[in-house]
């Protein structure tokens, strides 16, 4: 017969504990993940090392994964260290690539808490207050973008997530009036190859992405034209339709992109709801990026329409500083939360929906999940709404003085001129460059970023490469941005010297 070991002697060091020192060995693992972090930043110079894939990756082949008998913290975060150092900063300054923002220290504070809490939103006994506050949160939210007494939600892991289960409602819904076709229980019905959803061509590409993955297939997305400002043309949305019922297929969802990954662009949402009402379609609103107008001071009235949408995908791991992952999906009607409900007998009794208890697992598609809500109430509370629209307007004002700045230059070519949000799409075109163009701001791309210098995104516009800024740091300043395209100038007239490329 094996003898068990005694906890005490073996695995007390490794969790929190009750009692006075139960957490002796939580806060000193704390205080020497605080030293390398502090370590860290004293190091950087740079959005990024600088060092080749390769290079990065030979490193990370070299570390031991796993050892036997375990190793003291110290010597584990000294591998940590060599991670961070060979990762993307992105509360360094010229980290403007993506939409990836610095996350606010209160939300830090809130991730301390979380992993150590370690609430699981599913079931309230495995939650209870953390239930209750994600719930509140969620009202306020949907208060905020004016969703009606009827509205609800749920946190998510973000944007895909939340426009998967927007198409998901939406096809379902759809099935259940048109057929009376449970698609929980019978799948998908005969029908299911005539279902069409409308989006622009500048949509997130998860909208083709949940298509395939909820049984329709890529075909079922119909891309609607842009106009010049990379919004959806209500004209091309009315032909489409047009031709759609022609060929007797079934549009049933139409999504509003409120702010676009490259160009920040928010279509008209007043007028596609509008188009969404005439022509009983689901109207759901992707507003990863710009849903944080809600708290602008300035630029709120861009959301004109989102409150007549269906349903809304946020994430506040972009413009509201918060650490990945963060975000929501909004309902306008929460009866929908219908068609993704299971109740098992262990987890979420229908007993419990009587009597009122409250299992956050019944409107969502995960059933472990984070209580991220916390990060979000501890920076809204922190922060304040005030300072919180402060800093969304800060960015977009830099963002819309850049692209002015590069325009008076000549030197630039800047597609979306007058910014919606805060992004710039924009290529280096000189004089003296009349022809490799892509070659050339590919170039800079490149020796900005292993320079350990600037951390840019490239895109692609009607098949030609542009760079982009995504101005999500509050800190970055016009002065900032000055210094940055002097120095893109500045590199590219060495490049041009150096290369001896044609005039």
């Amino acid at each position: 017969m094996t003898t068990a070991i005694h906890p005490k002697t073996k695995f007390d060091d490794l969790f929190i504990k009750e009692g006075l020192n139960g957490q002796d060995a939580y806060f000193q693992a704390i205080d020497q993940t605080k030293k390398l972090i502090s370590d860290v930043s004293a190091q950087t110079r740079g959005p990024f090392c600088g060092e080749t894939p390769q290079m990065i990756q030979r490193a990370v082949k070299e570390m031991k994964l796993a050892a036997e008998k375990g190793q003291p913290l110290e010597t584990v975060l000294e591998d940590v260290e060599t991670l961070l150092l060979h990762g993307i900063q992105v509360n360094h300054k010229a980290c403007i690539g993506h939409l990836h923002c610095p996350p606010l220290i209160p939300a830090l504070a809130a991730e301390m808490v979380i992993s150590a809490a370690n609430q699981s939103l599913d079931s309230w006994d495995q939650s209870s207050s953390a239930t209750y506050l994600e719930q509140e949160l969620i009202n306020w939210i949907c208060s905020r973008l004016g969703l009606g007494n009827t509205a609800d939600g749920t946190f998510t892991s973000g944007g895909t997530q939340s426009n998967y289960m927007g198409l998901l409602l939406a096809r379902d819904s759809f099935c259940q009036q048109q057929w009376n076709w449970n698609v929980q229980k019978k799948g998908l019905p005969p029908e299911a190859s005539r279902l069409r959803i409308l989006c622009s061509e500048a949509a997130h590409f998860t909208v083709k992405k949940s298509a395939s993955q909820l049984g329709l297939g890529e075909d079922a997305v119909i891309q609607v034209s842009t106009d010049c400002h990379q919004r959806m043309s209500l004209g091309d949305l009315k032909e489409k339709l047009r031709i759609l019922k022609a060929d007797n297929l079934l549009p049933f969802a139409l999504v509003g992109t409120c702010g676009t990954t490259d160009f920040g662009s928010i279509d008209p949402l007043d007028q596609m709801a509008e188009a969404a009402k005439e022509n009983s379609l689901w109207f759901h609103v992707d507003a990863a990026y710009g849903g944080a107008l809600m708290l602008s001071h300035n630029d709120v009235h861009r959301l004109k329409g989102i409150e007549r949408a269906d349903s809304i995908t946020a994430d506040f791991h972009k413009l509201f500083f918060q650490p990945i992952s963060c975000g929501a999906f909004l309902l306008k009607d929460r009866r929908h939360f219908q068609h993704i409900s299971y109740h098992a007998d262990y987890l979420n009794p229908e007993q419990d929906d009587e009597e009122g208890l409250i299992h956050l697992v019944n409107k969502s598609v995960q059933t472990t999940r984070r209580f991220d809500a916390l990060k979000l109430f501890m920076s809204l509370r922190t922060v304040g709404l005030e300072r919180f629209g402060d800093m969304i307007d800060h960015t977009i004002q830099v963002a819309r003085e850049t692209a002015q700045l590069m325009q008076e230059s000549r030197l630039f070519t800047v597609i979306n001129g007058e910014p919606e949000l805060n992004a710039v799409v924009f290529r280096y075109e000189p004089p003296f460059l009349k022809n490799n163009c892509d070659a050339f701001n590919k170039q800079i791309h490149s020796e900005l970023l292993h320079g350990g210098r600037v951390l840019l995104a490239k895109t692609v516009y009607e098949g030609e490469l542009y760079l982009k800024f995504t101005l999500l740091n509050p800190r970055v300043t016009m002065e900032d941005m000055k210094k940055l395209i002097a120095d893109i100038v500045e590199l590219g007239d060495n490049i041009h010297r150096r290369e001896g490329k044609p005039s």
